[in-house]
């Protein structure tokens, strides 16, 4: 399952690399793999600063670099090339991928294999020069979108293979591990797999328990250990493992453990695998548990430092995470044109069903998620595609978003096909269940949201600390308090400080100021939560979750009026139907948004969570539910 059913992190409390305001002075040490801001070196005083738009409305500031206008990275020479791989690709997964069959078999059939092998479908990311197809990562995310549209089982085993099983060396790797390995994964020849996760060790990524040791002459390491839910575990002649090594510790000189990242080959001796998991969908995937008994690795074959293993970890899956939202919009897409041509033909009650309101409201909210979807997925890859290294955040949300929007999507599909839909023919039974696993890999949602909320409180809490040192040198510092008192000042009288999101189209100024308006009123939440919890914010997991989701919310709603304003200003076929997308995504999201950050400060609420917490305790103490029987007996 891309290597396992929540490869996110370490522990939430890792994911903050700083200390909040407080009036205790605990500092957090990150083990995570923390943003790198695009700045340069600034003082101490002075805050980190960042062009992500989700990092920066911690701060109750729109930061519109990465977003407006909508981003189109491609030039004519990728967007011709392109276009010459959609169609073939559509053509084969049409007329020459089984999905049942593949379903049913619990593999891929291996003429689709030999198929996606002649397509070039392996190495979509490899540069020709290496024998791949050359994509960036906007034409990865087009054609991702369409293997979403028609089979999620074959999706896993493509990008367990190269979005995350040979992305290592892509992203990380020297010019010898390159020209050695990437020919061969882009062919096909050789399938990859992505080994971090471990019985113990599932979103506390850092906790694995794998060991390498360094042969006494140092040619070699000698690694054992075990690895579960491994995507292409059994089929993969290639992995990227991720095991704890001796490493000093440059303060205190002592031998400490680290993690390090290898290329370890099955032919290398000692790689062994068990059966193929059952699981409840993406049962094409070949999911199995690795061994590693004593293998055998050249020194040659670290990739990237010794000791620095767990930071390639998360750079993989972030960079990977943008193409979930793109398989997800295609995935989307493909429910709902099903449930369209069922409600434009089914008659009841004298009448074509999508002539109800109860059916046409579920098509419209169907089309508005989709759209949603696939905005994140283009605006990530192209901000990614122009050389932006602040995506975390934003990529995250994406694969939150569209995970859970494409359950909804295709649940919602079923049940406007009623009976049909429950049927294997209508395929959205399969689809469903293979959805099911896409909230839970590439980082859990839960915590996911914890990532999301956590870094962007960090984020601003270092804009906060900047505020208080300089009110400790007024004199020095005029400029910076006034400004900041004449924020409060307006806030404390109910007033927005706000215009509305620049540069929006002016058929959506009531949107753009909607947004605006509920980014300050986010800020303010965020800088509330901070001063009352200080670094204990971390353990606040019920107002993280709050946090998180108006986050989600407001980035999704600059996306959407992003992408609509270019639709409008072309003036499309489709720009007024995205304008009503538009419209009424962000009216209702800005509402959510504000529901959430009520949420996240509201004294009832919080009596609410402490209720829940102690529900829960009852629940474990009792070892299940605790309330006694409706009938007593």
């Amino acid at each position: 399952m891309h290597s396992s059913r929540a490869r996110l992190l370490a522990a939430p409390r890792a994911l903050v690399a700083q200390s909040f305001p407080s009036t205790a002075s605990v500092r957090w040490q990150s083990t995570a793999a923390a943003p790198q801001s695009s700045t340069k070196t600034k003082p101490k005083s002075a805050p980190e600063t960042s062009p992500s738009f989700v990092k920066n409305i911690f701060c109750g500031r729109l930061v519109t670099d990465q977003i407006l206008p909508y981003p189109n990275v491609l030039t004519e020479e990728q967007t011709e090339n392109l276009n010459m791989l959609i169609d073939p690709t559509e053509k084969f997964f049409q007329e020459c991928n089984d999905a049942a069959r593949n379903d049913e078999l619990e593999r891929v059939d291996e003429k689709t294999m030999q198929g996606l092998r002649e397509q070039g479908a392996f190495g979509l990311q490899v540069p020709t020069e290496l024998g791949g197809v050359g994509c960036n990562n906007t034409m990865y995310a087009r054609l991702v979108e369409i293997v979403g549209a028609h089979d999620l089982g074959v999706g896993i085993t493509l990008g367990a293979h190269q979005s995350i099983g040979f992305k290592g060396i892509l992203i990380a790797g020297n010019k010898e591990q390159k020209e050695k390995y990437l020919p061969k994964v882009a062919s096909g020849e050789h399938m990859a797999a992505f080994a971090l996760t471990e019985p113990s060790s599932g979103s506390d990524a850092n906790s694995i328990r794998s060991r390498a040791v360094p042969s006494d002459d140092g040619s070699h390491w000698i690694l054992n250990g075990s690895k579960i839910w491994i995507s292409n575990g059994g089929i993969a002649e290639v992995f990227t493992v991720f095991a704890q090594t001796p490493v000093k510790d440059e303060r205190t000189g002592e031998m400490v453990d680290k993690v390090t990242a290898f290329i370890v080959e099955r032919s290398f001796g000692g790689v062994t695998n068990g059966a193929p998991e059952k699981k409840m969908g993406i049962k094409a995937s070949n999911t199995t548990e690795v061994y590693f008994d004593n293998v055998k690795i050249p020194a040659e074959n670290v990739l990237g430092e010794v000791g620095k293993g767990f930071k390639i970890a998360m750079e993989i899956l972030n960079n990977g995470r943008f193409g979930m939202a793109a398989a997800m919009s295609g995935t989307m897409r493909s429910s709902i044109s099903k449930a369209v041509e069922f409600a434009a033909n089914r008659n009841q009650f004298g009448r074509k069903i999508h002539e109800f309101g109860a059916i046409q409201e579920k098509l419209a909210r169907m089309a508005m998620l989709q759209y949603v979807t696939e905005s994140l997925a283009f605006m990530i890859s192209s901000n990614m595609d122009s050389g932006s290294k602040e995506y975390h955040l934003e990529a995250a949300i994406s694969k939150v978003f569209g995970s859970e929007a494409a359950w909804w999507v295709t649940d919602e599909a079923i049940q406007v096909m009623g009976g049909m839909g429950f049927m294997k023919e209508s395929g959205l039974e399969r689809v469903v269940r293979d959805l099911r696993i896409f909230r839970i890999f590439e980082g859990t949602n839960d915590i996911l949201r914890l990532f999301v909320a956590l870094t962007g409180l960090q984020y601003a809490g270092g804009h906060l600390r900047a505020i208080q040192t300089a009110i400790k040198n007024p004199t020095a510092n005029l400029g910076v308090i006034l400004d900041e008192g004449s924020k409060r000042a307006i806030r404390a009288m109910g007033l927005s400080h706000s215009g509305p999101l620049p540069d929006v189209f002016l058929s959506l100024k009531d949107q753009a100021l909607d947004v605006a308006k509920t980014v300050e009123e986010f800020g303010s939440a965020c800088e509330s939560l901070l001063i009352k919890y200080g670094n204990n914010v971390v353990d606040q997991q019920f107002q993280l979750n709050r946090i998180a989701n108006a986050a989600i919310d407001l980035y999704c709603c600059a996306a959407v009026l992003s992408r609509a304003t270019r639709s409008l200003e072309l003036d499309l076929p489709s720009a007024q139907h995205e304008k009503k997308l538009a419209t009424v995504w962000v009216n209702e999201a800005c509402s959510r948004a504000r529901y959430h950050i009520k949420g996240s400060r509201s004294g009832s609420t919080k009596s609410d969570f402490d209720a829940m917490t102690s529900i829960s305790n009852d629940l474990i103490e009792n070892g299940g539910l605790v309330a006694g029987r409706a009938l007593g007996f």
